[in-house]
């Protein structure tokens, strides 16, 4: 049996997890993330951690086939980073660098791949060889797995599925400098733009009018309540995450697609309100595409990670 580590490389924390080659996670725990003097001292802790870990264990190297890491911010073929921005990362060779320091094999990706990779593995995908994961958070995010690889683009930006346009006559800005994005209307942050401005547009008696500070929760919550402005904001939500779905199935025909992040703990309601409005979007030999939720939650990224080293 081999074994290895998965690593999910986070602003706040790095989670690192330890697996099987069955895909079985046998233990995790979480390191700070040192983000000073420019995110120098970070794949050093890392390193530490899991030769540490070894060491603890009394594990011999010749059982371990690698550690993976998935990281926030663009990562080509050949695990070159270009910028991480949270992390003070400039541009250089991440995985040389890991493996200089650990001894052991080094597969890198994008965050949001790799999570894509471990839903795909071993969540909502699972048995599936092309999903399409989206991340519902604060922003939307991605990963497109096509014959059980990650789809990662000539730049290392394959699976931004968040800054595909929705509405070109958009107005406000995204984040990303353009206007009328998937991210503005389908991540959280987005969902309670749509309810503020519909709030202020009528006089629909609302409980959300009363809340001091309006959150994603409280408009699923109004809405799974029988409350009249909250269902019609999420009318609004659902069509555009449909034609989001539409969109991806039209070019990518997965076999299926994951929803995650913190918008998908809402749950089964959201699953139905995408695919109730699906059909008058979706393109018609794509029609039978199943939407789910992701399910390995905080998780998904260590499983992906811990894929790629596996698959290298």
């Amino acid at each position: 049996m081999r074994y290895g580590f998965g690593i999910d490389l986070g602003g706040t924390t790095v989670k690192l997890a330890y697996f099987d080659e069955t895909g079985r996670l046998l233990d995790k725990w979480e390191i700070p993330t040192d983000t000073s003097d420019g995110g120098s001292r970070i794949l050093g802790d890392i390193a530490g951690a899991v030769l540490g870990y070894l060491e603890r264990n009394a594990i011999p190297r010749e059982c371990i086939v690698g550690l993976g890491i998935g990281v926030p911010g663009p990562v080509d073929k050949n695990g070159n980073v270009n910028r991480c921005i949270n992390l003070g990362w400039g541009v250089f060779n991440v995985e040389k660098e890991l493996s200089d320091l650990t001894g052991l094999p080094v597969k890198a990706g994008n965050d949001a791949n790799v999570a894509a990779l471990g839903e795909c593995w071993m969540g909502g995908g699972k048995g599936c060889s092309s999903m399409i994961l989206a991340t519902l958070g604060t922003g939307v995010g991605g990963g497109i797995i096509i014959d059980g690889k990650i789809l990662c683009g000539a730049q290392g930006a394959g699976g931004e599925i968040g800054h595909m346009v929705l509405d070109p006559e958009e107005q406000d800005v995204c984040g990303c400098g353009k206007r009328g994005c998937v991210e503005q209307y389908c991540s959280a942050t987005g969902i309670v733009r749509t309810a503020k401005k519909y709030l202020a547009s009528c006089d629909t008696p609302s409980t959300l009018r009363a809340l001091e500070k309006l959150t994603c929760k409280d408009v699923f919550d109004a809405a799974a309540a029988a409350d009249a402005a909250a269902t019609a904001i999420l009318d609004t939500v659902y069509d555009c995450m449909a034609q989001f779905v539409a969109n991806l199935c039209a070019v990518l025909n997965p076999e299926t697609v994951v929803l995650g992040g913190g918008v998908s703990k809402a749950g089964q309601p959201l699953i139905d309100g995408v695919r109730a409005r699906l059909g008058k979007y979706i393109y018609y030999a794509c029609a039978d595409t199943p939407v789910v939720l992701a399910q390995l939650g905080n998780d998904a990224g260590a499983y992906g990670a811990f894929k790629l080293v596996l698959d290298r």
